[in-house]
C-alpha cells in the first residue's frame, strides 16, 4: 500500500495528542538506543556494533513506515450516497442517515471520522484515524514491531548502564561472568557517560519497557480477534448478545418469593442466625431492605442468601422495579400461587 495525500488536510492528523505522544516515544527510544550503542556500548568499528546499529535503524524505519501507513492510507470509507447495484440487496443492508448511503457488510459509522468505515475495527487515537479494511494489516504490523524494537532498545540501555558503571560501582557480583571488552575501550569515549547520560538512558529504558508491555497487550488482543475472523466491534457485539441471552435466561428461571420477615439491609445480620451471619456473600453487590408482605423475583442464590429484584406493586410484572440485591433466604418463602414455584433459581448452590 502506497501513501498518497489527496489533500494537505491529511497532514492535520499529526496535530493530535495521540500521534504526538507515539512519535515522541519512538524518537526518544530509537535516538537514545543509537547514541548509547555507538558512544558507550558497541562501537561501529566492530562487526557486532555495525550489525547492531543497522538493526536499530531497521526497527525504526519499519515501525515508522507501518505507523504512517496506518495513519495516512486510512481504513477505507463507504462512498457517500452509495447503494448496491442490485436494488433488492438493499433490503438486507442498513441505511446511514449521516452519509446518506447504505452500509456495506461489516461496515460501521464512526462518529469521530463522521463516515461509514469498511470493516471497521475501532477508532485509534494513537494514529488519529480509524482502523479498518485498508490499514488493519499495517496497524497490526506496527503493534508487532514496536514491542520487538523496544525490547532491543531496552537491552542496549541495560547493557550501556552496566558496562559504564562496572568500574565505578561495586555490585558484589563476583560470580557473574560477562565479557566487558566493550567497556574497556581504547581510546576512551569522546563523550563521557555522565549523570545526564545516565538519567536520559534510564528514562528511555522506562519508556521502552512500558511500550513493550502496553503495545504487546494490544497486539495479543488484536491477534485473538483476527484469528476468529472478527473485528473488535463484532467481538463486542457478540459478547453483548451473550450477556442479553444470559439476562433473558435468568428472567425465565426467576422464582417469585414472598417476604415473611423484615430485613434491614445489613451486610451481616446477626438476628437472622449464625449461619446467615457468617455466610454473607463476599461481593460489592448491594443488600436490599425487605418488609413483610413484599414480593421478590429471585434469579440466583447461595445456601443461606438469595439475589433478586424487588416488586413494588401487586401486578407482579417483571422489570417494574430496578431495586435489586442480596437478602437472607430465611426472610422469604416461595409464593404458592407461582406456576414456577418448584423451579430453583439459576446458579443456586446447596453448599457455599
Amino acid at each position: 500500500m502506497v501513501i498518497r495525500f489527496e489533500n494537505l488536510q491529511e497532514l492535520k492528523r499529526l496535530c493530535h495528542w495521540g500521534p504526538l505522544i507515539a512519535l515522541s516515544v519512538i524518537a526518544i527510544c530509537s535516538t537514545m538506543a543509537m547514541i548509547d550503542s555507538v558512544l558507550w556500548y558497541w562501537p561501529l568499528h566492530t562487526t557486532g556494533g555495525s550489525v547492531n546499529f543497522i538493526m536499530l535503524i531497521n526497527w525504526t524505519v519499519m515501525i515508522l513506515y507501518n505507523y504512517f501507513n496506518a495513519m495516512f492510507v486510512g481504513p477505507g470509507f463507504v462512498p457517500l450516497g452509495w447503494k448496491p447495484e442490485n436494488t433488492q440487496d438493499s433490503m438486507y443492508l442498513q441505511y446511514c442517515q449521516v452519509c446518506q448511503a447504505y452500509k456495506a457488510p461489516r461496515s460501521h459509522h464512526c462518529r469521530k471520522c463522521n463516515r461509514c468505515v469498511l470493516k471497521m475495527d475501532h477508532h485509534c487515537p494513537w494514529i488519529n484515524n480509524c482502523c479498518g479494511y485498508q490499514n488493519h494489516a499495517s496497524f497490526t504490523l506496527f503493534l508487532l514491531l514496536a514491542p520487538l524494537g523496544c525490547i532491543h532498545a531496552a537491552f542496549i540501555f541495560v547493557m550501556t548502564m552496566y558496562t559504564q558503571l562496572y568500574n565505578r560501582l561495586s555490585f558484589g557480583w563476583n560470580t557473574v561472568k560477562i565479557d566487558m571488552s566493550a567497556a574497556r575501550r581504547d581510546p576512551p569515549p569522546v563523550i563521557p557517560f555522565g549523570l545526564a547520560a545516565f538519567a536520559a538512558t534510564l528514562f528511555a529504558l522506562g519508556l521502552a519497557l512500558g511500550t513493550t508491555i502496553a503495545v504487546g497487550m494490544l497486539f495479543f488482543i488484536q491477534m485473538k480477534i483476527i484469528l476468529r475472523n472478527q473485528t473488535s466491534i463484532e467481538s463486542w457485539i457478540e459478547e453483548k448478545i451473550e450477556q442479553l441471552k444470559q439476562k433473558a435466561d435468568k428472567r425465565v428461571r426467576s422464582v417469585r418469593y414472598k417476604v415473611v420477615e423484615d430485613y434491614s439491609g445489613a451486610c451481616c445480620p446477626l438476628s437472622k442466625g449464625i449461619k446467615t451471619f457468617f455466610t454473607s456473600p463476599c461481593t460489592e453487590e448491594p443488600r436490599i431492605r425487605l418488609r413483610k408482605g413484599e414480593f421478590i423475583l429471585a434469579t440466583r442464590g447461595l445456601r443461606y442468601w438469595l439475589y433478586g429484584d424487588k416488586i413494588l406493586d401487586d401486578s407482579f410484572i417483571e422489570g417494574v422495579s430496578r431495586i435489586r440485591g442480596w437478602f437472607p433466604r430465611k426472610c422469604v418463602e416461595k409464593c404458592p400461587c407461582d406456576a414456577e414455584a418448584d423451579r430453583a433459581p439459576e446458579g443456586e448452590k446447596k453448599n457455599r
